[in-house]
């Protein structure tokens, strides 16, 4: 039986039905800012910023602790490993905790890019810049979820990227943007999609360009980055001063540039399955030659240096920890080994 409803005894006039329309919206809004204020709420009463005795310094590994969100540090792990994969004893030194609250994370000796999302209808995120003693700089709001986070060696030039819809690149349905900052200048990238770009020796142009995970060299004017398009990412290699980028190779993501700029570490799609696509590779700049790395569980991360011959990445966690912090031989030998217990966004502060 289905259900009835009476009808009005008059039909509603012109005014009425405005008055009606009018209500709902209202309704709806409100309802909306009652979410957005629910949310704000929940985030109420926790402290976001650095303690006052919290500060870049080194030799130490920097990370976001996954238990409580915030920016850590501990020993720098040792750099070479032999043996199982299974965790070592020398896991886990002594972590300090207390720095700003972040979902991703990057340090140079200099200062620090830390991006905060924060929860609404509308998902944004904060990208926030830190000087050494992790005080805030800057704050840039964007629309979008937060993904990556990079820092040139001295401190000038900031990336970030943040997912406009969707949440994987293990798919083909996201869209990102990715900004540049310059702090000597001020000046402001917003979206990298400008860029005059050139694959296969011919200007490129198509709506669906996508552009992930810059890495910058000393120079502060030298970047690689990857771009996507037509279902294919490509290595590129960007120039500051003329605003031009170059596609080196195809099947090249989130690239991280050594601390000696001869090598590239990035991730490789090796399988059309989405649940575990991609390998550690690095490529050197010199030859072009790659070489797939120890690790042979899928990396989902912009993997950072710790020096000339270790990287350090995350992974899910065991143990409902959010993600651990692996390091592994960039030259493809040696096993994988927990540096980390309970983190992500590693990267090394020298002094």
């Amino acid at each position: 039986m289905s259900a009835r409803f009476p009808k009005p005894a008059t039909p509603l006039g012109p005014r009425a039905r405005i008055a009606v329309v009018v209500a709902a919206v209202l309704l709806l809004a409100g309802g909306s800012v009652g979410y957005v204020m629910h949310a704000e709420q929940r985030t109420k009463g926790q402290r976001t910023e650095a303690d006052a005795s919290f500060a870049l310094g080194g030799p130490a590994l920097y990370f976001r602790d996954t238990a409580g969100g915030r920016v850590a540090h501990q020993p720098l792990p040792a750099a070479r490993t032999t043996g199982t994969r299974a965790a070592d004893a020398r896991t886990g030194g002594t972590r300090t905790r207390g720095g700003p609250a972040c979902d991703r994370f990057y340090a140079s000796d200099e200062g620090a890019l830390c991006l905060r999302a924060e929860p609404g209808v509308l998902p944004k995120t904060y990208a926030i810049v830190l000087d050494r003693r992790l005080r805030e700089k800057r704050r840039i709001t964007v629309p979008g979820v937060p993904t990556r986070a990079r820092v040139s060696a001295s401190g000038r030039m900031l990336s970030w990227t943040v997912f406009a819809t969707g949440d994987s690149y293990a798919t083909t349905s996201f869209s990102t943007r990715t900004a540049i900052l310059d702090l000597r200048t001020g000046y402001l990238i917003k979206s990298m999609e400008n860029i005059q770009l050139t694959i296969d020796g011919a200007r490129y142009h198509a709506p669906d360009v996508n552009y992930w995970g810059v890495t910058f060299a000393r120079d502060d004017n030298r970047f690689y980055a990857t771009v996507s398009t037509k279902g294919r990412t490509y290595l590129v290699e960007g120039n500051m001063r003329d605003w031009t980028a170059k596609a080196l190779r195809q099947n090249v993501e989130c690239p991280s540039l050594s601390p000696d700029n001869t090598r590239l570490a990035f991730k490789k799609k090796v399988s059309d399955d989405a649940a575990a696509p991609w390998r550690l590779y690095v490529l050197d700049l010199r030859t072009m030659r790659e070489t797939p790395l120890a690790e042979e569980h899928s990396v989902d991360d912009q993997a950072a240096w710790l020096d000339d011959n270790t990287l350090a990445y995350a992974l899910p966690g065991g143990g409902g920890r959010g993600s651990d912090i692996w390091t592994v031989p960039a030259d493809g030998t040696g096993t994988p080994r927990v540096a980390v217990k309970g983190g992500s966004s590693p990267v090394v502060v020298a002094g």
